[in-house]
């Protein structure tokens, strides 16, 4: 298979920034096997999705334990082989307990890191398209809209046919496949740095959530306000629970169900005041397993949403 023929290579990064006297500086990374300055970025690994990707690959390059924030969109370049890459970008803020739990020793791969200002960091990239995804978010900083939280919807995995189980609807168990999302899209999920986990109280949707829970150590609450069948008899308490999750301003997830999921980004839409855009219409179709992450400003909740990204399992 020719290089032009094969798929391309995926990899996954981000900026990482913090505030030092009210000043925003960039981490950028030194290889001296390249004799180049980028921002820390990898390949995806087999059975990865792109947010899990963009942890570990800070991690292992800087010793950075963080948390995604709002995506900065792609860059995409011909590798030597000819092979065509893209690289996934997002805003990761980096705070002091990060900094110091941070281990970082030279390696094979990256000689050193510096913090830098973003016009110096501009200045320093070796590569054009690296300096793109630096405007992008050096205006999200203009206008306030660095600092965000999520809420993260979530469609249970693929369950037990309607039609084939005897029991109560909300008692439908998950199918293999369905567990397998499950499994897969922890971790991805686990990557915007969630503070809570909200269930529909039927099984399905529990299940597809418990790895996430194990993962990161949270309980799973759950409730009937987004369960299928609350929504179904007109006794759904979506616009309560996600005014609530607004107020609060931390990342949570919500797992429910298809037809619930449109009302709660619908809910998110709306008490966020953000016009409808063709990436949030993308994402309430969810298939099972699929998750839609709607990225809101801290400091300006009210001007509309951030960013709207959806991921799905293999």
């Amino acid at each position: 298979m020719s290089p032009i023929t094969q798929p391309p290579v995926l990899a996954a990064g981000a900026v990482c920034w913090r505030l030092v006297g009210g000043v925003a500086k960039i981490l950028v990374v030194h290889r001296d096997a390249r004799a180049d300055v980028s921002l820390p970025k990898g390949k995806v690994d087999p059975g990865e999705m792109l947010p899990q990707t963009a942890v570990r690959e800070i991690a292992e390059e800087t010793g950075l334990a963080v948390n995604l924030g709002a995506p900065l969109g792609t860059v995409e370049y011909t590798l030597p082989s000819g092979r065509e890459k893209i690289v996934h970008y997002w805003a990761a803020e980096v705070d002091e307990h990060a900094l110091e739990l941070a281990k970082f020793t030279p390696n094979s791969e990256i000689a050193s890191l510096e913090w830098m200002p973003i016009d110096k960091v501009r200045k320093k990239l070796s590569y054009p398209h690296d300096a793109e995804v630096i405007d992008r978010f050096a205006e999200l900083l203009i206008t306030g809209r660095a600092r965000t939280f999520a809420i993260i919807a979530v469609r249970h995995g693929k369950a037990v046919p309607p039609g084939t189980w005897d029991g109560p609807d909300s008692s439908r168990p998950l199918m293999q496949r369905g567990a397998d999302q499950a499994t897969q899209i922890a971790a991805a999920i686990a990557a915007y740095g969630p503070t809570k986990i909200i269930s529909s109280t039927a099984v399905r949707c529990r299940s597809t959530i418990e790895p996430l829970s194990q993962l990161t150590g949270l309980p799973v609450k759950t409730t009937a306000g987004i369960s299928q069948d609350a929504f179904e008899h007109g006794q759904a308490t979506v616009e309560k629970i996600v005014g609530k999750r607004l107020r609060k301003q931390k990342t949570v997830v919500l797992c429910s169900h298809g037809p619930v999921l449109p009302q709660i980004v619908g809910e998110v839409a709306a008490q966020t005041k953000s016009a409808v855009t063709a990436d949030m219409r993308r994402s309430v179709s969810l298939g099972t397993g699929d998750f839609t992450v709607l990225h809101v400003s801290c400091e300006h909740p009210l001007s509309g949403l951030v960013a709207v990204e959806t991921h799905s399992p293999d």
